[in-house]
């Protein structure tokens, strides 16, 4: 995409990323807009400043929780999601990139080593779309190839674009999962703007199948709309009459959910959208969801497609919901997070033993606090 502006920290000027701007402005801070919509246009390339590596931030103890870790390395997006936190989350919204890779994977190294018996799954999309821009590739690229080596770490780079070409002839050894949310042509169209099309994801997923990567699917958010109940089957369908379930490592499920404020914005921000219309109940948690039954109906509904697409061995786990929900759509649920955690690693270990060596030893997870 073309920015308006691209501001370089001096540290970054010789690094070869920047000589694909044609122009560029170096200094040492970002320039600064209120609205996170402007900010999405103009891109700041800077330096490592303090820690980045730490467990992502939505962990709840009043939830079951997949206890992720992330580098938050990326802030804001190109990418113009109607139901985006971003929106009612950031205070600098100048699209920002930290490119050092070199202090990150020291970093990281350094606190996994802690724990040589965990598999951490580490993630670059807390706060923006881990593939969505040129920058985002050439980052991406070094830290595939450095992960490699790192024996207890699984990185996860997801995206709703479908640029995945740069990654295609890295060597990876297993240690890299390519995610992508997934919705509905009706939902993306409406609700995800300027993402890349449902048949440009499948197509970028059959992709990275060929060169070996894992793939991850992400059901989240599902949203409610006139006839959703065929559009995810569809969705399903679309997916898996071209990737094989084998090259699938996991998929998430979850429900749209935003704070109060954030419904706000989102009215102010897309005023064509209608996905703050539907009934809504206000959890604990202080977010907005939908009534606890439709939840139910819709995990308990796409989990009937998946298994009738042959997709019933990848691992299958919703996003912020608590232990009744797992229950009344699984029959069963993990007895907490560390629980979670452990299964993950296991069925990594069980399907994919290249990007998880190691089996997990269960006591540990399940002494873990979060």
């Amino acid at each position: 995409m073309k920015f308006k502006s691209v501001t370089v920290h001096p540290r970054l000027s010789d690094r070869n990323f920047v000589r694909d701007f044609d122009r560029y402005t170096l200094a040492e801070q970002s320039p600064k807009f209120s609205d996170y919509r402007q900010g999405k246009r103009h891109l700041f390339i800077t330096s490592k400043k303090g820690g980045l590596f730490h467990i992502c931030a939505s962990l709840d103890p009043r939830y079951i929780c997949c206890s992720t870790h992330v580098i938050s390395h990326i802030s804001n997006c190109p990418f113009e999601c109607t139901y985006c936190f971003l929106q009612n989350y950031l205070t600098d919204t100048t699209l920002t990139v930290v490119a050092d890779t070199d202090a990150i994977v020291e970093e990281i190294f350094h606190k996994t080593s802690l724990q040589p018996w965990r598999l951490f799954r580490i993630g670059t999309w807390e706060l923006g779309d881990s593939l969505a821009i040129e920058p985002l590739n050439q980052f991406a690229i070094d830290l595939v190839s450095r992960f490699k080596s790192l024996d207890n770490c699984l990185l996860k780079l997801r995206t709703k674009g479908s640029a995945v070409e740069p990654l295609l002839d890295v060597e990876h050894g297993g240690k890299t999962v390519i995610s992508w949310t997934v919705n509905p042509p009706e939902v993306i169209k409406r609700e995800e703007i300027g993402t890349a099309s449902l048949e440009k994801r499948i197509q970028a997923m059959e992709k990275v199948a060929r060169a070996g990567y894992p793939i991850g699917l992400h059901f989240d958010p599902m949203i409610v709309f006139n006839g959703w109940e065929t559009a995810y089957e569809d969705l399903v369908d679309a997916i898996f009459s071209v990737i094989e379930p084998e090259n699938v490592i996991w998929i998430s499920i979850g429900s749209l959910r935003f704070n109060p404020e954030m419904k706000k914005k989102i009215e102010n921000n897309y005023p064509a959208s209608k996905i703050t219309a539907q009934e809504m109940v206000l959890g604990d948690d202080n977010k907005f969801r939908y009534p606890r039954p439709l939840r139910e109906e819709m995990y308990s509904l796409l989990l009937s497609f998946l298994k009738a697409a042959g997709a019933e061995q990848c691992f299958v786990y919703l996003c912020m919901e608590r232990w009744n929900v797992w229950e009344r759509v699984f029959g069963r649920c993990p007895r907490s997070i560390g629980h979670l955690d452990y299964l993950m690693a296991k069925t990594v270990h069980e399907r994919f033993p290249n990007s998880a060596p190691q089996s997990p030893p269960k006591d540990l997870y399940m002494a873990l606090t979060y």
